[in-house]
């Protein structure tokens, strides 16, 4: 993927990828369980091959979300520490989806934000 090109998959999920100047955005819809967690393992693997110094998770559209979800966001997690990229994901959070968070006691592994454009802006700080 070059430039502003998107990609999607769709299932009970939706999951589109969208490649920006230096932000890989990752934008998912609908439920995310341990069926379809393997779309965003899929994604992971194209934020890896972008190689962008930023890579969104939009879950603000996410209605439901189980240990899938958190697995494969753990797995970005680790993956994005071990080449020093960043990882922001984008609400706000359905309650369910904040709950996970909260319950699992893994809120804070990530970066939260509300604002989209914001987040495109990550890493010009860095």
């Amino acid at each position: 993927m070059h430039g502003d090109d998107a990609m999607q998959w769709e299932r009970r999920a939706t999951v589109r990828l969208t490649c920006h100047d230096r932000v890989f955005e990752i934008t998912v819809r609908g439920e995310i369980d341990y069926e379809e967690s393997d779309l965003l393992q899929a994604a992971w693997a194209e934020a890896d091959d972008s190689a962008r110094p930023v890579t969104l998770v939009d879950l603000s559209q996410v209605t439901f979300a189980d240990s899938g979800l958190l697995n494969a966001l753990l797995d970005a997690w680790r993956r994005h520490q071990d080449t020093s990229r960043t990882l922001v994901l984008l609400g706000p959070l359905h309650p369910t989806v904040e709950r996970l968070f909260y319950l699992t006691g893994t809120r804070d592994h990530f970066t939260f934000t509300d604002s989209r454009a914001r987040a495109l802006r990550a890493d010009e700080a860095t």
